[in-house]
C-alpha cells in the first residue's frame, strides 16, 4: 500500500496541527479518508480540531500536546510514531521565525529555533522511517520554505533552518526510495496563516499576488507527493523565484533581498 491507495486505515501525524498549513492538510487528509494524530503545544485548540475534524468526517483523531522545541515533547511524538496502529505519513509542519536581527537575538532563542525547526524534524523523521521502511510503505513531508534557497530575510537565522531542512529531505529520501517511502520537502512561499503573526512580523506590505492559500498548497504537495518528487515549489511564481536564488549572481539577490525581519536598522545601533 502506498499513500495515494484507498484505504479506509491510513493514519496520519501532522504537527502543528491545528493552524495554517498544518491544519489545512488535516482538513484535507481527514476528507480523503484518514485517520489523523495530532501534535501541536495548545490542548484547547487541539481538541477544537478533534471535534471539528471527527464531527465532519467521522474520522478517528488522537491528540497529542507537546512542545517539540524540547526533548520531553519530542519524545512523547516519536514513541507514538513507533506504537500501533502504525502512521502511514508523516507532516513535519511545525516551526517558528524571529522578529529580530541574528545581533540582538539571545542564545536562548536562537536554540528554540534550531530545535524545533531542525532537531525535531530530524527526531521525527528518523523515529517515522524506522517502522515504514521495514513495512515498506509510507511517506514523510517536511515543511520548508523557499526562503531556504537563498538568504533573502538579512540577519535572519529562519532561512538557514530551512535550507537544512530542505537539503536533508532530499537526501533523506534518495536513501530511502528502495524501501517503497517517499521523503519530501514542500517549500511553500508566503501563504496565509498566522505564521507571521505569532512571531510578531509586519507582512502589511507584502503585495496580495505573492501570497498563497494553505488549502492550494497542501493540494500541490500531495499531488507531489504521488509523484515522486523529493521537493514540492507550490506555484508557478515561487518555481520561477526559486530558479532565481538558485542562479542569480549574489549582488543581485542582496539587492531583491525584500523581507526585512533580521535587519539592524539604523536605530539599532
Amino acid at each position: 500500500m502506498t499513500v495515494d491507495q484507498p484505504d479506509t486505515e491510513r493514519r496520519a501525524l501532522i504537527t502543528g496541527g491545528t493552524a495554517g498549513i498544518g491544519a489545512a492538510f488535516a482538513r484535507r487528509l481527514a476528507a480523503d479518508g484518514w485517520h489523523l494524530v495530532l501534535v501541536a503545544r495548545d490542548a484547547d485548540r487541539l481538541a477544537e480540531m478533534a471535534a471539528e475534524l471527527t464531527g465532519r468526517h467521522a474520522r478517528t483523531v488522537e491528540t497529542i500536546p507537546a512542545d517539540l522545541s524540547t526533548d520531553d515533547g519530542c519524545a512523547t511524538v516519536e514513541r507514538r510514531l513507533a506504537a500501533e496502529p502504525s502512521v502511514e505519513l508523516l507532516v513535519n509542519n511545525a516551526g517558528i521565525s524571529l522578529n529580530k536581527p541574528f545581533l540582538r537575538s539571545s542564545v536562548e532563542d536562537e536554540a528554540r529555533l534550531l530545535r524545533l525547526n531542525v532537531h525535531a524534524v530530524m527526531r521525527l523523521t528518523l523515529a517515522a522511517l524506522r517502522p515504514m521502511t521495514e513495512r515498506r510503505r509510507g511517506a514523510v513531508i517536511n515543511v520548508s520554505s523557499v526562503a531556504g534557497f537563498g538568504a533573502v530575510m538579512p540577519g535572519s537565522t529562519y532561512s538557514a533552518s530551512k535550507a537544512w531542512v530542505t537539503n536533508f529531505s532530499e537526501s533523506v529520501g534518495q536513501s530511502t526510495r528502495p524501501f517503497g517511502v517517499r521523503v519530501m520537502a514542500l517549500c511553500p512561499g508566503y501563504t496565509r496563516t498566522e505564521f507571521h503573526d505569532r512571531a510578531g512580523i509586519n507582512m502589511s506590505k507584502t503585495p496580495g499576488w505573492m501570497w498563497l492559500r494553505a488549502d492550494d498548497v497542501v493540494d500541490e504537495a500531495l499531488r507531489d507527493l504521488r509523484k515522486g518528487k523529493l521537493v514540492s515549489v507550490p506555484a508557478w511564481k515561487y518555481k520561477l523565484a526559486v530558479a532565481g536564488l538558485r542562479h542569480a549572481p549574489r549582488r543581485l539577490l542582496d539587492v531583491v533581498s525584500r523581507d526585512t525581519r533580521g535587519r539592524i536598522g539604523r536605530e539599532d545601533g
